[in-house]
């Protein structure tokens, strides 16, 4: 264990590092006394990334364990595994107008505890740990407490109910205020997946609550920057999938446990994909008596909508077999299944139809599939009430750039990624009355099947994150300029001979932006498109990182090394360029030195510094031992374990 002493010597010894990575090697006293120093860093987390704890008592029969106040429910797998039913009353939400359970309801927990692991203690893979990493991270580098901020929400809910039971946007305003307070400078918000989403709704919810005139000034008082991480821009596919027939993110429920309580969450349509082409404009006024009023509401597609394929996807998202039986008939239980001999069925073969992202998030889908399905009332009901007319936003539509200074959108991609369904009847029961025949994947710009079937359709330069498309994430693109500088450089380590440049590079609205460079099959690259001319005083940056999984990113050693060294880029008031350099990455943190045993030295010489410690003596014996060493790089801290043969004559 280190003392208060050698901590700050870390510290100090990482600040070092940085400074030398950016090539500053004068570190004067005032320098770091910018209003940029003093910005925090406010964190949105994403779906099902925020701890929720019952608020009722629940006496959960043939189990022993009950529900009291404050006890965890997401996620207590434990509770989940043992007493299911008790679980899931304390985690569904009436489907139609969101309220509790009548025996239990929850309610999301507050700080940095609520979402840096989900399930402390109990190993359920990348669901249950979050952003602890990031939090170390920031530990660090030295970050004082009350610089991270994080605010919780209650995933479940459709974003205007959040403001309506919660107040939620207006302790999101407040939060910002009071960070500037006690800082004295601007925030820097990291948003992840869905919260992208709070944060856009945000923005749009902030300009019915203070003048007009008055909402650049609040912005740039109050957020530098904005870093946009995995963004489901235009949606996600496997929202489909979580609608139709469950996806259980490893949980261990049936898909159709995990449908049932996925569907009652207003939130489940957040993320459903709509197409680029089609928005909603002039919907709400705003009276300065704070009433709000219905205005002219228009939802208009541009002819590309129709003109196109797959509403500008790589390709139809449902592919579904329509059964001959109309009404609840078509589903018997599985008892009936089985003593019938298909006679019906045979009277007519089914019919297969296909959607769009457009007839999707419209409704023309679930309308479609209204007949055989009990639970497409209710999503209609839910998509108009709490989406199509939302009193502030349509969120269902196409998202400009934000009017921050700087905004960076980053995000992994060329991972095999679902693009596409075909579904049919299961002969089941809801919720599982639909089973998946095939999927159809985005992989590294081409299209497959699971089944092996070809493919039509329109891929994308790159597939995306194996969570959300690569069209949705890559629509960031759109919020650069006509002009954009792209570099490319490998994630790990580097001396800069593998970094690839491209100046003034020719960018069209709503085309993606391809690089014409060079790829070695066994590097992960992180390519960067920016651009700082296109809008006065404005920045704007779109990062790919190669294999970079949706899910994990925030966890990412290469994501979290770019920020600091971009946020830290920022503070030095004496930077003369608008991006940190790219040029050179070497070790920041303890894990990032190593031994190059094929140059048998230290791997970063310049950063790390070689070192034995002999933790034990060894006694005299003539005979041959294994001796265990410590190699440590000095103050940065690192320590490799290596066996060596040595002998010791007694």
């Amino acid at each position: 264990m280190c003392g208060g002493g050698e901590e700050e010597r870390r510290r100090i010894a990482i600040t070092l590092a940085a400074v030398l990575l950016l090539g500053i090697f004068e570190l004067g006293e005032g320098e770091l006394k910018g209003e940029r120093s003093k910005v925090s860093g406010i964190i949105i987390p994403g779906f099902a990334s925020t701890q929720l704890r019952a608020w009722s008592i629940l006496d959960c029969p043939y189990s022993p364990l009950d529900f009291n106040p404050l006890d965890l429910v997401w996620l207590d797998t434990t509770k989940l595994l043992s007493a299911v039913n008790c679980w899931l009353k304390c985690m569904l939400l009436d489907p139609y107008n969101q309220t509790d359970h009548p025996e239990c309801k929850s309610r999301p927990d507050s700080g940095l505890s609520a979402i840096t692991e989900l399930d402390p203690g109990y190993i359920t893979g990348p669901l249950s740990s979050v952003w602890k990493e990031w939090v170390k991270w920031c530990i660090e580098f030295g970050i004082e407490a009350n610089a991270v901020i994080a605010v919780p929400y209650d995933w479940r809910l459709p974003p205007s109910l959040l403001e309506e039971r919660d107040l939620y946007f207006h302790k999101l305003k407040l939060t910002f205020e009071t960070a500037l307070k006690l800082r004295g400078g601007p925030s820097v918000v990291f948003a992840h997946s869905l919260g992208n989403h709070v944060f856009r709704y945000f923005l749009e919810w902030l300009k019915l609550e203070i003048a007009p005139k008055q909402y650049t000034q609040w912005l740039d008082e109050h957020i530098y920057a904005y870093f946009a991480v995995g963004a489901p821009l235009l949606g996600a596919i496997e929202t489909v999938k979580g609608t139709l027939s469950g996806n259980t993110f490893g949980l261990p429920v049936s898909e159709g446990t995990a449908r049932l309580m996925f569907n009652s969450f207003g939130s489940s349509l957040w993320m459903m994909p709509f197409s680029k082409y089609c928005r909603a404009d002039g919907m709400y006024l705003k009276h300065l008596s704070g009433r709000i009023r219905k205005g002219h509401h228009t939802y208009q597609c541009e002819q590309e909508e129709f003109q196109s394929n797959y509403s500008g996807w790589p390709t139809n998202i449902i592919n579904i077999e329509i059964p001959s039986i109309r009404g609840f008939d078509a589903y018997p239980s599985v008892s009936e299944f089985s003593r019938t001999n298909l006679s019906s069925m045979e009277c007519g073969l089914p019919t297969q139809l296909s959607f769009s992202a457009r007839e999707i998030s419209d409704g023309t889908f679930f309308k479609a599939i209204e007949d055989y399905d009990s639970d497409s009332k209710r999503i209609l009901h839910q998509l108009k009430k709490s989406y199509h007319d939302d009193p502030v936003l349509n969120p269902l539509t196409p998202w400009d750039r934000p009017p921050i200074k700087n905004v960076f959108c980053i995000y992994g991609i060329d991972l095999r990624t679902e693009v596409g369904y075909y579904f049919a009847p299961s002969g089941k029961p809801y919720p599982d009355n639909w089973i998946i025949t095939d999927v159809i994947y985005e992989n590294e710009g081409s299209l497959v099947s699971r089944s092996g079937n070809q493919v039509e359709g329109n891929p994308g330069a790159a597939s995306g994150d194996e969570t959300v498309p690569y069209h949705s994430l890559s629509w960031c693109k759109n919020w650069l300029g006509s002009r954009v500088n792209i570099t490319r450089a490998p994630q790990s380590e580097h001396d800069g001979s593998d970094v690839q440049v491209e100046l003034n590079v020719e960018h069209h609205n709503e085309e993606d932006i391809v690089p014409n460079m060079t790829r070695s099959p066994k590097v992960k690259y992180i390519t960067y498109y920016e651009d700082s001319e296109s809008i006065p005083g404005k920045r704007t940056a779109v990062w790919e990182l190669d294999k970079a999984n949706h899910r994990n990113i925030v966890r990412s050693p290469v994501l979290m090394r770019e920020l600091w060294l971009q946020i830290w880029h920022d503070i030095h008031v004496n930077g003369t360029s608008n991006f940190v350099t790219k040029a050179k990455r070497g070790p920041l943190r303890n894990e990032d030195c190593y031994w190059d045993y094929g140059k048998a030295r230290c791997a970063w010489p310049e950063y790390c510094e070689y070192r034995l410690h002999i933790l034990f003596s060894l006694p005299p014996l003539s005979k041959l031992y294994f001796h265990l060493y410590y190699l440590m790089y000095g103050d940065v801290g690192i320590s490799l374990v290596m066996f060596i043969w040595d002998r010791a004559v007694g």
